[in-house]
């Protein structure tokens, strides 16, 4: 490849794809596209990749998730297989964490793609209020490599499939993913369901009535709490029924007293504030990312979970809406045939992966020997001698010159640091990960001489740190955490920001027994060992410590579990919906044939409920469903002849038919219509379902007394919705194309009006 032209390299795209229409596969391409793709970077972006990353090339392409380590050069490691795989002409897309690296991956790799003749795009805009549309989501989708963020590409998924014509559609069908950061998308935010929103649901006056009610709680005897999880004991709902005056609190009539009561108590019990939400100076209440510590404005908790905390924290209510389309991240990157990811910690948690995402990890040898020294952690007893310990080293440390990087889990001790940096008179800045873009820049910095950046442990992940000049003499980056992470993977992630390609550098965290993951999962009689009241050995502190974090892991990982088990349930009834869409979409599955067969089982299902039918209500079904018309037959049915009333009702319904093609004006608009009139009927059964199972997720977590287990009855309760949603959708589309008002206007176009 190195002796070859610039044209003829270039030219070596168009033969590839020539091969594969001849039978060849990509496995056998790939030793000729990657040495291609490896020469067209060395040209275009003078960086020729390290045997290292042509290994984690191979690996992603295969779909396995590769862990490189940080530094040692992801994004050019995922030119290799997004080419070979945009040379099959399917869609090929890598996503990141955030817009900053989407929008800085594509335009710098993009460069090499448009030597080689392949098309990039990227699906974000560095101006969040900027709203695509259609058609250029359509011409970004159609590239033959996208560069985007998970979060966008899950929304982009679910738009696309509430769209109402075909034309309107702008994504291909799914093929091959990368996933940056991977860890981070597929087990960090596993759970975090991507919603649209809809039209507001009626306020609720139950806020506050369950807000007051579950104040008045007591736990253990009321209540009970484990993990993320908390139910009424039977003593609880036998108060429950007593306060609320009803006499089965799990009763499906009283379905709405028993959801704000699960909501008002996860709101007390579940939720802290400064912690998973924060109140604004303006008197709004808003979420806080528990990876980042950054706010989320303008993200809402679905279900009425975040109106109860409103309640909770006397804030003014504001509006619930509707959920009309949900995912999760753990269904989604399911929905792919091909995906691949790359983190440089990820091989913790093979086991989790294997079983989610039936992916293999595998770990990639780094170019360069590791240089930095990981020094073990410091135990404190509390939280004054733990910051007050880890200050003083990066003060030492900074005397010397060496840069400094503070990494610590919260906003809240970001905050903390700063301000005993600035007592010692030490210049510094402070990331807490609220803008990718500038944080970025900072961060890439924080190698420099006599630089202190002090961040949560995700500001500017994804961008390296380069040293400075003298800094490798003075012993490279210093990495000083504070505090126990959440999990393994994160403390790694801190400590990889230093010993980047061989470089110097080292690593020590400080931690206590006032770190919020050990407080999360505190034994009996913490306090006093962390207050000084009693004496604690060095070995029995470390045990406390390193315990707390490997229950919250365990914790973490049986909560992806559960959330994974809830989600099933709906993806199963998604793919159902959503392939049902894409046939009436594409022209198929509704004409007068099948309508004639809904309308029989929809009479006859009518008929079975009524039992004694008397005048009035065949009168009511009749306006309800089939015509606006009165027939003067009506008085002389037979109404105790339920074969003689389907008989006249399916008559009433052919002689619509004829009517409502005759407003038509021919065969094929009248099938055009009837396959709009059944998308409507589909879209707003959906609709309804998909809001009342969020409310029935929270609703369930409060069964967990009386040994009933809340996934079981989650499942049971879905199926049966999902079985009226069924006969919902069918009494609906016969109404919607029997009494939908049809007329064409001076321009020849038909005009539907849904009933």
């Amino acid at each position: 490849m190195e002796e070859l032209p610039d044209k003829e390299l270039s030219r070596l795209t168009v033969k590839f794809r020539e091969r594969l229409t001849q039978g060849e596969s990509l496995d056998d391409l790939l030793p000729e596209a990657f040495a291609a793709i490896c020469e067209a970077d060395r040209r275009v972006l003078g960086k020729f990749p390290y045997d290292a990353q042509i290994l984690g090339g191979i690996a992603l392409h295969k779909g396995m998730l590769a862990e490189m380590n940080t530094g040692e050069g992801k994004t050019l490691a995922a030119t290799l297989p997004l080419y070979l795989n945009a040379l099959s002409g399917k869609s090929t897309i890598l996503v990141t964490t955030n817009e900053y690296l989407a929008i800085r991956d594509a335009q710098e790799m993009g460069q090499v793609y448009d030597f080689m003749g392949i098309t990039c795009a990227v699906g974000v805009s560095s101006k969040p209020e900027v709203q695509m549309t259609n058609k250029e989501k359509k011409r970004i989708y159609r590239a033959d490599i996208v560069y985007t963020t998970h979060s966008v590409l899950g929304f982009d998924y679910l738009l696309n499939n509430l769209v109402s014509t075909a034309s309107e559609r702008f994504m291909r069908a799914f093929n091959y993913v990368i996933i940056d950061e991977a860890d981070s998308v597929l087990l960090d935010s596993a759970q975090t369901p991507l919603v649209i929103s809809g039209a507001p649901r009626v306020q609720s006056n139950l806020y506050e009535l369950a807000d007051f009610f579950v104040t008045t709680l007591m736990e253990e005897r009321d209540y009970e709490k484990e993990e993320n999880k908390v139910w009424l004991t039977e003593a609880g709902v036998e108060y429950a029924e007593k306060f609320f005056q009803i006499d089965n609190f799990y009763g499906e009539e009283f379905f709405e007293i028993n959801r704000h009561v699960v909501l008002a108590l996860r709101a007390h019990t579940l939720f802290k504030k400064e912690k998973e939400y924060m109140i604004t100076p303006g008197g709004e209440l808003q979420l806080l990312d528990g990876r980042s510590g950054r706010m989320l404005p303008g993200v809402k908790l679905r279900g009425g979970q975040h109106q109860a905390l409103e309640v909770k924290e006397k804030l003014k209510l504001t509006q619930e809406n509707r959920s009309v389309a949900s995912i999760t991240y753990q269904s989604f990157f399911l929905l792919f045939p091909k995906m691949s990811g790359m983190s440089g910690t990820i091989a913790d948690a093979a086991e989790e992966l294997r079983s989610v995402y039936h992916t293999e990890v595998v770990v990639i040898p780094p170019n360069c020997p590791v240089q930095r020294k990981d020094w073990k952690d410091s135990y404190y007893k509390n939280a004054a001698g733990q910051f007050q310990a880890a200050i003083e080293e990066a003060v030492t440390v900074h005397k010397k010159g060496q840069p400094v990087l503070i990494v610590v889990s919260t906003i809240r001790e970001t905050e903390a640091v700063s301000r005993q940096l600035v007592q010692e008179k030490i210049p510094h800045n402070v990331l807490n990960a609220n803008n990718a873009f500038w944080e970025a820049d900072i961060i890439k910095e924080a190698g420099q001489m006599n630089a202190v950046t002090v961040a949560t442990a995700m500001a500017g992940r994804g961008t390296d740190i380069r040293l400075g000049e003298g800094v490798k003499e003075l012993g490279g980056l210093a990495v000083i955490g504070i505090g126990r992470m959440a999990n393994t993977r994160q403390e790694r992630q801190a400590r990889g920001r230093a010993g980047r390609q061989g470089d110097p550098g080292f690593s020590r965290f400080f931690v206590s027994l006032q770190d919020e993951i050990v407080m999360a999962n505190r034994e009996k009689d913490i306090d006093k060992y962390a207050e000084g009241k009693a004496f604690i050995t060095r070995t029995r502190l470390k045990k406390m410590i390193n315990n707390a974090q490997r229950i919250g892991e365990e914790q973490a990982v049986a909560s992806r579990k559960r959330a994974m088990e809830y989600d099933q349930v709906m993806q199963k009834q998604r793919e159902l919906i959503y392939a049902t869409r894409d046939q009436l979409l594409d022209g198929e599955g509704m004409d007068k044939r099948k309508l004639r067969t809904i309308a029989i089982g929809n009479i006859v299902d009518f008929l079975a409920r009524e039992g004694s039918l008397d005048m009035p209500s065949l009168r009511r079904y009749i306006l309800d469903h089939i015509s606006y018309h009165v027939d003067q037959e009506e008085s002389r049915i037979a109404l105790n002849d339920p074969r003689a009333v389907e008989i006249y009702l399916m008559r009433r319904v052919e002689q619509g038919l004829k009517e409502q093609e005759k407003k038509a004006g021919s065969k094929k608009r009248m099938n055009d219509f009837m396959r709009k009139a059944a998308l409507s009927a589909i879209d707003d059964a959906w609709v309804e379902q998909v809001d009342y199972l969020w409310q029935m997720q929270m609703a369930v977590m409060g069964r967990a007394s009386a040994q009933r287990n809340p996934v079981f009855e989650f499942q049971k309760d879905a199926l049966e919705a999902f079985r009226k949603m069924e006969h919902r959708i069918l009494n609906n589309i016969m109404r919607n194309i029997l009494l939908s008002n049809l007329y064409i206007d001076a321009d020849n176009r038909l005009h539907i009006l849904l009933p």
